[in-house]
């Protein structure tokens, strides 16, 4: 059965001297989770190769760009509240990576505030998907692959891909960082047990419009929580630090309307999101772009990760531990110190 995790707080320690005899790991989704499982482990002087389908690290880190224009599509930005993962985002202040938003969220509509704290907000600069590059700077990161189901032989963990077929390499060990449905699905055969807790977690979709428009928009607000209507998010892009270009905002759909309408048309969403930010007092736009996130959100367990010695293989996740990009890092660090105190070399 698999080994479970307490919470991801212990303080690690990851500069040990490099080991003679490393293992050869291969880690499933280069999202904030693997990236930080993946740098822990190869700083501790293991062979880790990180694979993910997207053109580009980061998951939900993300940020599209076109002429003279750009927009955060997936997390607008990030907190940071356990000491842990304070302590790293500062060294990404330092860095430049990562700056403060400067930002109070206005709350529109007649339901509760859901931010009645006001935390720091940190966003990726130039663009939230810098910090997956960043983080994955220095590592052995392949994208454009969709990795199929894992097989176990008696040399190890071998993979294929949709886009490359069977790999050669041989692996020891397996991490898979993906959302808790593409981790039941790739696992059905090769972990049931696993394969069936990713089951249990739900995730919440997100459709999510970037609209450029043809003239600055007057809400006296950059951002703002909607509490009603199919929109529960809205913001301008170019509030962040770092932005140039055309103004362009963000109109994010809510959990439940999302879900409602996950199979819905592109132009049909778009269509309803647009109208609701206009109702809201937003201009007209000169181009738009919908983005659809079925595995955005979740009500996250607190366990921090998973580790199965017995077949060589861990999770980990945002849906391991509390949701977020602060729970992704948690839970990817947190993995990796499950496996290096069971002396994976």
């Amino acid at each position: 059965m698999p080994k479970v995790g307490g919470k991801a707080g212990t303080d690690l320690f990851f500069n040990r001297k490099r080991n003679s005899m490393s293992t050869s790991i291969a880690i499933i989704g280069a999202g904030i989770a693997g990236l930080s499982c993946a740098s822990a482990l190869s700083a501790a002087g293991h062979h880790v190769v990180v694979f993910d389908k997207a053109r580009g690290p980061g998951g939900r880190l993300c940020t599209c760009r076109g002429d003279d224009w750009q927009a955060d599509h997936g997390a607008q930005y990030f907190t940071a509240r356990h000491a842990l993962f304070q302590r790293e985002v500062a060294r990404w202040v330092e860095s430049g990576v990562v700056a403060p938003w400067q930002l109070t969220p206005a709350v529109l509509g007649s339901e509760r505030n859901p931010l009645p704290e006001a935390p720091v907000r940190y966003v990726g600069v130039p663009g939230m998907s810098a910090l997956g590059k960043a983080l994955a700077s220095g590592l052995d990161v392949r994208t454009g692959y969709t990795i199929q189901q894992p097989v176990r032989q008696a040399d190890g963990w071998r993979l294929s891909s949709a886009e490359h077929g069977a790999l050669d390499a041989v692996y020891n060990q397996i991490v898979v960082a993906v959302p808790a449905p593409q981790a039941a699905a790739l696992l059905a055969q090769a972990a049931p047990a696993l394969s069936t807790m990713a089951a249990a977690q739900n995730m919440e979709p997100c459709w999510t419009v970037i609209a450029q428009l043809a003239e600055p928009a007057q809400f006296g607000f950059d951002a703002a929580f909607v509490n009603g209507g199919p929109l529960r998010w809205i913001a301008r892009n170019n509030s962040k630090p770092g932005r140039s270009g055309q103004e362009c905002w963000v109109l994010q759909a809510s959990e439940q309307w999302s879900a409602q309408h996950i199979e819905h048309d592109a132009a049909d969403v778009t269509e309803a999101l647009f109208t609701a930010f206009r109702q809201l007092g937003g201009p007209t736009a000169v181009a738009v772009r919908t983005h659809r996130w079925r595995y955005a959100n979740c009500v996250a367990d607190q366990i921090g990760s998973v580790w199965d010695a017995s077949l060589g293989m861990g999770l980990c996740g945002d849906w391991l531990q509390g949701g977020r990009v602060e729970g992704a890092w948690l839970s990817g660090r947190h993995l990796a110190h499950q496996m290096l105190e069971r002396r994976l070399a």
